[in-house]
């Protein structure tokens, strides 16, 4: 269920505003989700959905990308603490090779969602679509960057993601995935085209450009 069609006012509502209008229509737990890793050759697509709390005090919270990895990591440290609810989900590259990098990012979110430890009344997704979820829900273009508690989500699953592909690098030494975390940097395109895949690259995807 799509929350726009209940409240036709709100597709015109700048982004900043969006939770602050929700909670003026009586939602009391409003949960961001977003996911990251969508683009890479290599690794999990991994999401996080986060419920703050309506006063939270937590300055900075904003699109991870336009974050430092020090940033993050603070910022990932006092989510963690003040939040009512954090929650991750992640599809590995077996599963986006089956079903599609699209499908898995949804899933990636639907399963963030499911396991927060307190039920949403209201959900805000970075993007366009809609979970296969019965709850209200809207989408936003760039969310990540406009509402509260979807930057939030994002900065969880960055900040989790790339300690993953931290860890993977001691298992496959070979790929600098500390560095690139999986992205296709020109680094990364070269690891491959020496040592070829290693079971963590997604092989759906095409993992060295033509020749």
């Amino acid at each position: 269920m799509e929350v726009a069609s209940l409240f036709p006012e709100i597709q015109n509502c700048h982004p900043s505003q969006f939770e602050k209008k929700f909670y003026s229509k009586g939602y009391r737990y409003i949960a961001g989700t977003d996911e990251v890793g969508r683009g890479c050759l290599a690794g999990p697509v991994m999401a996080a959905a986060v419920i703050l709390p309506r006063d939270h005090k937590i300055r900075g919270i904003k699109d991870s990308k336009l974050l430092s990895p020090l940033q993050r990591e603070k910022l990932f440290d006092e989510i963690s603490a003040s939040a009512l609810s954090v929650a991750v989900g992640r599809v590995d590259s077996l599963e986006i090779d089956e079903v599609n990098i699209f499908q898995a990012s949804l899933k990636a979110m639907y399963l963030a969602v499911r396991q927060l430890s307190i039920q949403p009344d209201l959900l805000l997704l970075d993007g366009t679509h809609p979970i296969p979820l019965f709850l209200p829900q809207k989408p936003i273009i760039q969310g990540d960057r406009h509402c509260k508690s979807i930057g939030a989500a994002s900065i969880i699953a960055k900040v989790t993601r790339d300690r993953m592909m931290k860890s993977f690098e001691e298992t496959y030494p070979r790929y600098s995935f500390s560095i690139h975390k999986g992205y296709p940097t020109p680094q990364h395109r070269r690891e491959i085209k020496k040592y070829g895949p290693c079971p963590i690259h997604r092989m759906s995807f095409r993992l060295l450009e033509e020749d």
